[in-house]
């Protein structure tokens, strides 16, 4: 009978948090139509502060020289979008607009870290995305994907390094890039170092893996593995059906970023079709893409060859939608949480690891993990920690860290759910303004590289 009852409650946990989600996605969608018919109508009935407007945006459009201030990037994060996806919907809620240099790269939304970095790196230095051959093979997708015919910052390199503002697994994406720059593993491009990346600024940063993951649908005994029945196999199922039905004008408007699968009905039958979604083919089939990079299994994987750099500046914003009640971890309130996340608010602070599942690591703790904003747990996103901690800083203001030392994770602990800061704007106030503001602050006055820093690099090789 308590079996029966746990199923059932399992079962209408997921129906709500399937709607949920699909209801929050229409919102988003149906919000960048109406800003789009918006803006048209605008245009026509304005059409000399429309052509005003192109030539504002065309500043930011324009590749910078040599000499000019080095460009800030914005990275976005899982089922995120970049500029040109969703019509004039910002994934940033407009904070790109603070600088003349940024950048806002459109990579996939659910792709592996790996395609990401590989996508990431072509967007900037121009060319075909070319994602490695044995990569592709060990994975079955193509070697090469989208062609950038002229890279957004062509002259990126050493004397030209770049800052990079990454949320949620979009810092995670700009680590594990840094790491192929410093490895070379860019073929025709042999002089990739560390050094190209100035700084990195995390928000909520997917360091160290979620166990959302698990509550979602990831197997907790392997991180890899996806649960029969779950809010992922949902997302599987759907993802495959977009992708093979293929109508130009919606890939046009939103992409998942699995071209590189040949997913489309042009490029398979039917029974393809069928294959995929009985997941013996595709993405999901082979575990390239983003779910199992964000398992806490996923991430100790990745970050066992990723190293903090020495001539870099890090840092990290982690933010915590939790307090302590009588020695009880639970939400810290009703309205400062995003419906869509408060339901993964609670259950992320009463997580439990099977009984009967061997933990992630050696140490592993699960009141640890119960800090969370709906999405990342708090003690992921400070730093990386595992398998190997790097050196870190915790800061309660941003003077406490003036002047920046390179090589070293600055992070604070900000009150706020995981998409406080993109989006809606007006959800965050006067925080979003405060945080973005200190970033580009940071970027144009704080971080710089007159001659190679002294420290060494803590982190073991």
């Amino acid at each position: 009978m308590i079996g029966w009852w746990t199923s059932a409650l399992q079962l209408l946990e997921l129906f709500v948090s399937s709607v949920v989600h699909l209801g929050y996605g229409f919102y988003i969608f149906s919000s960048a139509v109406a800003g789009d018919l918006s803006q048209a109508i605008s245009d026509l009935l304005f059409k000399p502060n429309f052509d005003a407007r192109l030539k504002t945006e065309g500043f930011n459009q324009v590749n910078t020289n040599a000499d000019d201030l080095p460009p800030i990037v914005l990275v976005h994060g899982i089922f995120g979008f970049g500029k040109g996806r969703l019509g004039g919907l910002s994934y940033f809620a407009g904070a790109e607009k603070k600088d003349d240099r940024v950048l806002v790269p459109d990579l996939g939304s659910l792709t592996s870290i790996y395609d990401r970095a590989r996508e990431l790196f072509y967007y900037l230095k121009g060319g075909q995305v070319d994602y490695g051959e044995e990569h592709s093979k060990i994975y079955g997708h193509s070697q090469f994907g989208r062609v950038y015919e002229k890279g957004h910052y062509p002259e990126w390199d050493e004397d030209h390094p770049i800052h990079f503002v990454g949320h949620s697994a979009g810092a995670q994406v700009v680590r594990v890039l840094q790491q192929m720059l410093a490895d070379k593993e860019f073929k025709g491009y042999e002089n990739t170092s560390a050094d190209w990346i100035l700084s990195l600024t995390s928000l909520s940063g997917a360091f160290n893996g979620t166990t959302r993951t698990y509550l979602d649908g990831m197997q907790p005994e392997d991180g890899k593995s996806l649960k029969p029945i779950s809010l992922l196999q949902l997302c599987r199922i759907g993802v495959i059906i977009y992708d093979w039905f293929d109508v130009p004008w919606l890939k046009a408007y939103y992409n998942f970023g699995f071209d590189h699968f040949n997913m489309s009905r042009r490029s398979m039958s039917i029974w393809g079709l069928i294959d995929c979604l009985m997941g013996n083919a595709g993405p999901f089939a082979s575990g390239d893409w983003i779910l199992p990079d964000l398992t806490i299994q996923g991430s100790m994987q990745l970050n066992s060859r990723i190293r903090t750099y020495p001539n870099t500046y890090y840092f990290s914003y982690a933010t915590k939608r939790t307090r302590k009640i009588m020695g009880i971890t639970v939400p810290s309130g009703l309205l400062g949480i995003h419906p869509m996340l408060f339901i993964r608010v609670l259950q992320m602070s009463q997580w439990r690891f099977p009984q009967d599942v061997s933990p992630p690591y050696k140490g592993y703790r699960d009141e640890d993990w119960w800090d969370n904003d709906g999405a990342l747990n708090t003690i992921s996103m400070t730093h990386p920690r595992l398998p190997v901690e790097h050196p870190s800083h915790f800061v309660v203001k941003d003077s406490d860290c003036q002047p920046l030392q390179p090589g070293i994770w600055y992070y604070k602990i900000v009150e706020g759910d995981h998409i406080l800061f993109i989006v809606n704007r007006e959800r965050a106030g006067v925080q979003f303004d405060l945080i973005y503001d200190s970033i580009f602050e940071r970027c144009r006055k704080h971080v710089f590289r007159k001659t190679p820093p002294t420290i060494p690099d803590h982190v073991n090789q």
